[in-house]
């Protein structure tokens, strides 16, 4: 049936080319509907051929614009990194404190780092959700100042509450960060060109939500499992 529903989106494609004749369009498009008609279920077929192929066209294009930013993906100097900063496998994430799913995500991310001694993980701070996410982001990155940003990191994210600046500021409080030197460090020119860059290469890889990772040339938008994780890092290990 996949057959047919390949021919029936060919000629389909055909019918609409400018070089073909009036009257050859009528009987192409006759023999369309009369194939339809005894195949209905092949126009979900055909449906599913365009998505696929434009899937595959999404990825390639994603690829593409991996290549192009890998260097700044893996290996920006104002980017956190969790896990071993030498390790062999770099993943990158674009993550906002205010998303669902980031948090989700999580649990995974951790036992990644903590299972996989070779796994070094980039943060990359999108606030995306508003400008209660824009103020933990900035304060999150604030806190490297005081050499607290992994543990800040972890609390804001297993924070259960939205992350509003009076639920950031107490958990600052509660790890033991200076609460008004992280306020002034939040203005700090790392701190703004962090979420600008993360903002250029969110847009130059075309993701458009939270969270997002990048395995190596391969870009994974959403929330993936613990086990998916591990077999893109073992993939990027087999590919050299």
């Amino acid at each position: 049936m996949k057959t047919i529903a390949s021919a029936v989106l060919a000629l389909g494609l055909a019918a609409g080319s400018a070089t073909a004749q009036t009257a050859d369009d009528a009987a192409l498009r006759e023999m369309i509907l009369e194939t339809i008609r005894e195949n209905p279920e092949i126009v979900a077929e055909a449906l599913q051929i365009l998505r696929d192929r434009e899937e595959a066209e999404s990825a390639e294009e994603a690829k593409v614009a991996v290549a192009a930013n890998r260097e700044l993906l893996e290996n920006d100097a104002n980017a956190p990194v969790i896990g071993n900063p030498d390790g062999d496998v770099t993943v990158v994430e674009f993550f906002d404190y205010n998303c669902g799913y980031c948090r989700r995500v999580f649990s995974n991310v951790k036992d990644l780092v903590e299972s996989d001694p070779n796994v070094r993980v980039v943060l990359r701070e999108w606030p995306i959700l508003g400008e209660e996410s824009v103020f933990a982001a900035r304060a999150s990155l604030a806190s490297r100042a005081q050499g607290k940003y992994e543990e800040f990191h972890v609390a804001l994210m297993e924070n259960r509450g939205r992350a509003t600046e009076e639920s950031v500021l107490q958990i600052a409080a509660d790890i033991g960060l200076d609460v008004e030197k992280l306020r002034v460090d939040m203005d700090a020119p790392e701190v703004v060109a962090h979420i600008a860059t993360s903002q250029r290469l969110s847009q130059a890889l075309g993701v458009n939500g939270t969270p997002a990772f990048v395995f190596g040339e391969t870009l994974m938008p959403g929330a993936i499992e613990l086990d998916q994780m591990k077999e893109l890092v073992d993939g990027i290990r087999q590919q050299g």
